[in-house]
């Protein structure tokens, strides 16, 4: 095996495999100049300070001071611009050829019609005032009290730190009701009690008028101010969720076809191996779901940041394209007012795993979306309605960026990593997939896929993305992944705050 891969005959950097010394062999007569730790780049001729570096085939930055050939290339050489890029739409169309026998799963069909892959009986608060009552009636339905209930998967607790203090209408509390509405209508859960305190911004009683919630066996709402105290609302919540329990047993699985998935594409703990190894395997996985007619959702909209370009070649429709232009500006507006910057990712870690521009980052995250037309552009927590390959807002925080996919209505979450990420997301179940066989073997508790293999073992991307495919429809089919086994999803419930709070 080489000592490091070229991705683009375009490309005027390498990626080390393994740690290179001084005079380490590159080609055409190239040597690296130091050492160069596992997964940065090496420099292949000579690169003028100002000049663009590449790799993917497009811009990852520009040479801070002039490279030789065979030099590290990373941030102490390397900085970020922005990148003006001439917009296409629809110039890279691959249409999609639907499976001839679909796959199914084994799923909990529900009266709305869509698809559960968990059977989960949520406490949804809609105000941090009312987090300690939910936690506490989601605590008394212990594994013990839940062992005859066999089809239910467990009671838990949906608590947030907003809900007051906020403006009563734009996008912060617009999207605070998008995620209630979207955890109270999702199809792995089989009841929803929502709890409020009575007082608050975010209004319960609101939130049904505006959807057309209606109360029922299976859905409740209480608030404690009503109730008389926190006591009686914890008894009261007891009280109501031990008389849904066996109707939420009621439910079992039963086949369905694979078109009733829908996928979050995440990833966390990125490194340079992320855009070459598990988000193009989570890729070919995400055409794979588009070929069964079911659906891949794409978030983290500042981790597309200079790989947007890509998906709009990809877009449905220029209304659709231009969609996702705009959030791009949005976000431009949104970091430049309160004194960010776009290219405030990577973080130290990525960095530490070779990345060094959100440019080169947004590339290899984009990954994640196959090759399959760019289908809808959603806001975040949006109910998600096309087919196919999708996007959703959201910032590339994970537990606020997969708290809006499963708001969007996604029944399972494919989270690949580098560096190593413990992460899990109820009432959807998380896949881990790892870059790098190092990773891997060390947090082998954690990661459910190694796509390292497709460097140290010589797989293909399609190999692995199958392998993912494969486990995703038993996942879905009740198999647990890494996380669930370890009890991760309770904590990661992160709705995107925007805007003041007051």
């Amino acid at each position: 095996m080489a000592d490091w891969v070229r991705l683009d005959a375009e490309d005027n950097v390498v990626t080390a495999i393994r740690p290179l010394a001084a005079g380490a062999a590159i080609e055409a007569g190239v040597e690296t100049t130091g050492l160069v730790p596992r997964g940065h780049k090496i420099a292949l001729l000579p690169i003028a300070k100002g000049a663009a570096v590449r790799k993917y085939a497009q811009v990852i930055g520009y040479a801070s001071e002039d490279i030789p050939a065979g030099a590290h290339v990373h941030t102490h050489n390397l900085e970020f611009r922005n990148v003006d890029v001439e917009y296409e739409f629809g110039t890279d169309l691959r249409p999609v050829t639907l499976a001839a026998e679909p796959d199914t799963f084994m799923g909990y069909r529900r009266a709305s019609g869509r698809v559960g892959t968990r059977n989960y009986i949520a406490v949804v608060t809609s105000v941090n005032c009312s987090a300690t009552a939910a936690k506490r009636i989601a605590a008394h339905f212990t594994p013990e009290k839940l062992s005859q209930y066999p089809n239910v998967d467990g009671v838990v607790a949906f608590v947030h730190g907003t809900g007051c203090g906020m403006a009563g209408d734009g996008d912060g509390f617009e999207a605070l009701n998008r995620v209630m509405w979207g955890y109270a209508r999702h199809p792995n859960h089989a009841a929803v009690l929502m709890v409020g305190l009575g007082c608050e911004v975010n209004q319960i009683d609101w939130l049904l008028g505006l959807y057309g919630l209606e109360q029922g066996p299976l859905f409740q709402t209480m608030n404690i101010q009503d109730v008389a105290g926190l006591r009686r609302t914890i008894e009261l919540g007891i009280e109501k969720i031990e008389k849904m329990l066996p109707l939420a047993n009621d439910f079992t699985r039963e086949p369905c076809p694979a078109s009733e998935l829908m996928v979050a594409l995440q990833c966390g703990g990125s490194d340079a191996w992320s855009g070459i190894t598990a988000n193009p395997a989570l890729g070919y996985a995400c055409d794979l779901l588009a070929a069964q007619g079911a659906t891949g959702v794409l978030a983290e909209t500042p981790e597309i940041y200079g790989a947007e370009h890509l998906l709009t070649r990809r877009a449905a429709s220029p209304e659709i394209g231009q969609k996702l232009i705009g959030l791009i500006r949005w976000w431009e507006d949104y970091t430049a007012r309160n004194k960010g910057s776009m290219d405030n990712n990577p973080s130290p870690g990525n960095k530490k795993g070779g990345l060094t521009t959100i440019l080169e980052k947004s590339l290899g995250a984009a990954a994640k979306g196959g090759t399959s037309p760019l289908n809808g552009v959603y806001k975040y927590g949006e109910p998600v309605t096309a087919k196919g390959f999708t996007f959703m807002d959201s910032p590339g925080y994970d537990p606020a960026s997969v708290t809006g996919q499963i708001a969007s209505g996604c029944n399972l979450v494919a989270f690949t990593t580098g560096r190593g990420s413990a992460f899990g997301a109820k009432p959807s179940p998380s896949i881990k997939i790892a870059t790098n066989t190092e990773m891997y073997t060390r947090m082998v508790e954690d990661m459910d896929v190694n796509a390292g293999a497709i460097l140290t073992e010589g797989r293909s991307v399609e190999e692995v993305g199958r392998e993912i495919y494969d486990l995703l429809l038993r996942v879905a089919s009740g198999e647990m992944s890494k996380s669930e086994a370890q009890g991760l999803g309770d904590n990661e419930f992160v709705p995107w705050l925007i805007g003041a709070v007051m």
